[in-house]
C-alpha cells in the first residue's frame, strides 16, 4: 500500500479471495467511523491479467476500469518507460505560464520569474523520472520566450544570449537559470545515495533483494527495470565525487572503486589485466582464502610482485562487520552541490564575480 495524503495505491494479487477480504476491511471501516466508502471512485488497473478475469474482479469490486499508463500524484505511472505523450500535461502547464509575464516586467524580474515559475514546474517530476530530451527542450522553448520575448507568443524578437551561457552561474558570467537536464541528473543521483548507504526504504531492500542478493553490484551492465536503469546512467558521475568509507566491503567494487586513495586498477595496472573478475566486491575479494585463484595463471614476473603488494595490504586493512559509509566530498549529499558538480567550473574574470 502507498499512501500520501488523501491518495492511496493498494497493489494486491489478481484474485477473488483478496478483493473480498478488502471489501471485508473497508465495510468495517465504514461500521466504526459512520462514513460511506464510495466504490465508483476506486479504480481497478490490470497487470498480465486477462480481459475476461479482469472484468470479473472490477465486478466484484464494484469499481471502474483503467489501464496504463494512469496519473498518480501527478505523475506517469505505468509498467514501461514513460513516452513523451505521457509528459504533455506538464508541458501544457509551462505554456499556460507564458500568460503570466506582464510587459512592465523588467529583464531581471523575466529573468527571476524564469528560475521561480517556469524552472521549478517540473521539479517534482525530476524528483522520480528522467525526463526525455523532447521535454526538456519543449520547456526550454518556453522559458527563453519567457525571458526574452515576455507574453506575446507571436513575437519573433531574438535571444540576446545563447542558451548555454545563460544556463552558466552568475559568478562565472551567466545569468544563473538552472539547466534542467543537468538539475534532472543532480535530483536521480539521491537514490544511488540511498541505494549504497542502504537506507531503510522499501524500494532500496527490493533492488538489492532482486539483483545484487548473490553478491554482484552495479556496474558497466545495467539491469532491472527502466526507471532503476536511469538512475544507473549516473553511476559513474556519483563515483566521481563520493568518498568510501568501507566497512564490510560488500557495496564497493575492489579494483574500480576509490575505497582507498587510489582506484586499485590503477595503482595495480599488471596485476588487474590477469584478473577473472574485474568487478569483484571487496568483501568476496577478502574472503578468498588463497588469492592465486582470483587471476588467470600464470602471473607475469610484475604482476606477481603487485600480487604480493596486494596481499600484504589486505593483512593490513582488515574489514569489520558493518555497513559501508557512502558519503560526498563536501560531506551529506546535497543535490545542490551535486548540481553545481555536474555543470562544472570554468575560469572567469574576477570581475565577474562583483556583478
Amino acid at each position: 500500500m502507498i499512501q500520501y495524503a488523501d491518495d492511496t495505491l493498494i497493489v494486491l494479487e489478481g484474485d477473488s479471495t483478496q478483493l473480498f477480504f478488502l471489501k471485508s476491511v473497508l465495510h468495517s471501516f465504514c461500521e466504526s467511523t459512520r462514513l460511506k466508502v464510495n466504490f465508483n471512485k476506486y479504480m481497478m488497473v490490470p497487470i498480465n491479467i486477462s480481459p475476461k478475469k479482469f472484468n470479473h474482479l472490477a465486478n466484484t469490486l464494484g469499481c471502474s476500469k483503467g489501464s496504463f499508463p494512469f496519473t498518480y500524484l501527478d505523475l506517469p505511472l505505468g509498467i514501461t518507460k514513460p513516452k513523451v505523450d505521457d509528459f504533455l500535461p506538464l508541458v501544457s502547464k509551462c505554456e499556460r505560464r507564458l500568460a503570466c509575464t506582464s510587459t512592465f516586467l523588467s529583464q531581471a524580474g523575466k529573468l527571476k520569474l524564469t528560475n521561480v515559475v517556469l524552472s521549478a514546474l517540473p521539479t517534482f517530476h525530476m524528483c522520480t523520472l528522467s525526463l526525455p530530451k523532447g521535454v526538456i527542450k519543449q520547456i526550454d522553448k518556453f522559458r527563453k520566450h519567457y525571458l526574452w520575448r515576455g507574453a506575446d507568443i507571436n513575437s519573433k524578437k531574438p535571444p540576446k544570449a545563447a542558451w548555454e551561457m545563460v544556463c552558466v552561474p552568475k559568478e562565472e558570467g551567466g545569468l544563473g537559470v538552472i539547466d534542467l537536464k543537468k538539475h534532472n541528473e543532480a535530483l536521480l543521483v539521491k537514490n544511488l545515495d540511498k541505494f549504497f548507504n542502504k537506507k531503510d526504504l522499501p524500494w532500496v531492500s527490493l533492488v538489492w533483494e532482486k539483483h545484487y542478493n548473490n553478491g554482484k553490484l552495479p556496474s558497466a551492465t545495467k539491469k532491472g527495470s527502466f526507471w532503476w536503469r536511469d538512475i544507473l546512467k549516473l553511476l559513474q558521475p556519483f563515483k566521481s565525487f563520493s568518498i568510501i568509507h568501507i566497512q564490510n566491503g560488500s557495496t564497493c567494487l575492489f579494483w574500480e572503486d576509490k575505497w582507498i586513495q587510489q582506484t586499485l586498477e590503477n595503482d595495480y595496472p599488471e596485476l588487474h589485466s590477469f584478473a577473472k573478475n574485474k568487478v569483484i566486491s571487496v568483501r568476496d575479494f577478502y574472503a578468498q582464502q588463497h588469492l592465486p585463484d582470483l587471476f588467470n595463471l600464470p602471473l607475469s614476473t610484475e604482476a606477481y610482485s603487485q600480487m604480493q603488494a596486494v596481499q600484504s595490504f589486505l593483512e593490513h586493512f582488515p574489514l569489520i562487520d558493518e555497513d559501508d559509509k557512502w558519503s560526498s566530498n563536501w560531506g551529506e549529499f546535497s543535490a545542490a552541490r551535486t548540481y553545481s558538480f555536474l555543470i562544472g567550473h570554468r575560469d572567469v574574470h574576477q570581475a565577474y564575480k562583483w556583478l
